[in-house]
């Protein structure tokens, strides 16, 4: 996991870690129970304050999405699936809406654009059935 800051982007940098664990999370690079760096390692890696890294995880920890034994290491929490959920519908927006705008300018109607989107996710779990098979064949 490589988290970077940008101290001149304007968002605090305690959110840029913050919404970078998330990230890494709900796209699978961290995986419920993975140890994370402890906050003065993450601090000296980053060069930035160690106050600043254990804000952002006492904020993750208080969201559910990490959990720290004491003594020991800060890990990804067990089931964080609610807040990842959230995170996961943040991530599609800008392509949803990107096919609306799309859609839109190309003069389709709404229930057009939606059923072109249901075709593409029926396609999909076709393929996804199709390896399913396949995997099965080659045990």
């Amino acid at each position: 996991m490589l988290l970077h800051v940008n101290p001149s982007s304007g968002v605090p940098t305690y959110l840029q870690i913050e919404t970078q664990v998330k990230h890494y999370i709900a796209a699978g690079v961290l995986a419920p129970g993975d140890a994370l760096p402890s906050v003065r390692k993450l601090a000296a890696d980053l060069r930035i304050s160690i106050n600043t890294v254990a804000r952002a995880y006492q904020n993750l920890e208080r969201d559910g999405i990490l959990r720290t034994v004491p003594g020991s290491h800060t890990f990804v929490a067990e089931n964080p699936r609610s807040l990842l959920k959230s995170e996961r519908v943040r991530r599609l927006r800008p392509y949803a809406r990107q096919i609306a705008v799309e859609g839109t300018q190309l003069r389709l109607d709404p229930l057009e654009i939606v059923e072109l989107v249901q075709q593409e996710l029926e396609a999909l779990e076709e393929v996804h059935e199709r390896s399913g098979d396949l995997d099965r064949k080659a045990r």
